[in-house]
Formats: structure tokens, C-alpha cells, sequence
């Protein structure tokens, strides 16, 4: 009888959970990341109030042509031309969406539903090319449609990519031909 008793003795109950000490934790992590999430919202409005000073976006034209190119991708922001980590802001540019652009003698239609649509005359057109990425976004070499133009003082590059990435080679083609065409004429 005496070993049952022992191994009886033996036997210790399951430790308790300590349920104020763990509440405690998940509350203080929700704290940090709310803390984070604001820190960042505060960063992005500090960037669009230092950019205050760029010039409102055209609007598209009534009627700005016949359409010479199309494309439907996504949008995915502008930055100061030459330097891919410098985020533009300031008048929706920075916000990421769907894209349908429309190229005419006119310029480029920038139609982003969810998110400002903007127009970039033809004469502001500065270059077209192919690259792997803009400000937060880092593609295949190619994969990324790059149209840098003139707004106001500051050249802008943005950055699109088409849902045929095929289509880029005709794009960058058809506006250096315009852009060169726009540069005779002046």
C-alpha cells in the first residue's frame, strides 16, 4: 500500500494560467502597434506638407483626342525624377491604385479610380523608360513603366505597370517619338 500512497503524493496539479499577465501583454502590443501605424500616418503628412509647394494636377482635357495608347495596370506612385526613393505625396501621387492610362496628342490621362485622377500635357512629357522600381515597389529588370514629365519646377518620375507587361516597349517607344516631336516644334 505504501508505493500507491507515494506516487499519489507525487502528482502536482497543472500551473495556472496568469490571465491579467497576458491581457496585460496583448494590450501593450496593441498600444505599440497603434503607436507605429501613427507614427507613420504623422511621417506621411509631414512628407505632403514639406511638398505643399507643388502646383495642383491638370485635370484631363473635354476632349483630348483619339486615343494612341492604351493601358490598364496598376499606378504605383511618383517620386522626384532621378532619385526612386524620394516619394512624392503632395496631391495623391503617392497613393497607390489601378491605373487605365490613355495616350493622345494631347498628353497622358491618368484615371485611378479610388484615388485622384491627374493629366500630364503633352508638353511636359520628358521621357519614357523601362526599370525595376519607384518608391516602395522593386519589380523584375523591365517590369516597371517609368514616365518622367515637368510640374512646375520639379520633374516627376511615375511609375506604372501594365497587366501585359509586353505593352511597356510600345509605350516607351511612342512617347519618345512624341516627346521628340513636341521638342521640334518649340
Amino acid at each position: 500500500m505504501t508505493p500507491v500512497i507515494l506516487l499519489a503524493a507525487a502528482k502536482e496539479s497543472a500551473e495556472v494560467t496568469d490571465w491579467a499577465a497576458r491581457i496585460g501583454w496583448v494590450v501593450g502590443l496593441g498600444l505599440f502597434v497603434a503607436l507605429v501605424y501613427w507614427l507613420m500616418r504623422e511621417g506621411w503628412k509631414w512628407r505632403a506638407t514639406l511638398q505643399g509647394d507643388l502646383p495642383e494636377l491638370h485635370d484631363a482635357p473635354d476632349d483630348p483626342g483619339p486615343a494612341k495608347l492604351r493601358l490598364s495596370g496598376r499606378y504605383h506612385g511618383s517620386t522626384t525624377a532621378g532619385q526612386w526613393l524620394d516619394r512624392i505625396v503632395a496631391r495623391g501621387l503617392g497613393t497607390r491604385s489601378r491605373a487605365e492610362l490613355t495616350l493622345t496628342e494631347a498628353g497622358l490621362v491618368v484615371v485611378r479610380p479610388g484615388a485622384d485622377d491627374f493629366f500630364v500635357p503633352a508638353d511636359a512629357l520628358r521621357g519614357a523608360r523601362l526599370d525595376k522600381g519607384i518608391a516602395g515597389k522593386v519589380l523584375t529588370e523591365g517590369g516597371l513603366l517609368v514616365v518622367t514629365w515637368a510640374h512646375g519646377e520639379r520633374l516627376i518620375d511615375s511609375g506604372f505597370r501594365s497587366d501585359h507587361a509586353a505593352e511597356h516597349n510600345e509605350w516607351v517607344e511612342t512617347l519618345h517619338h512624341m516627346i521628340n516631336k513636341t521638342e521640334g516644334a518649340r
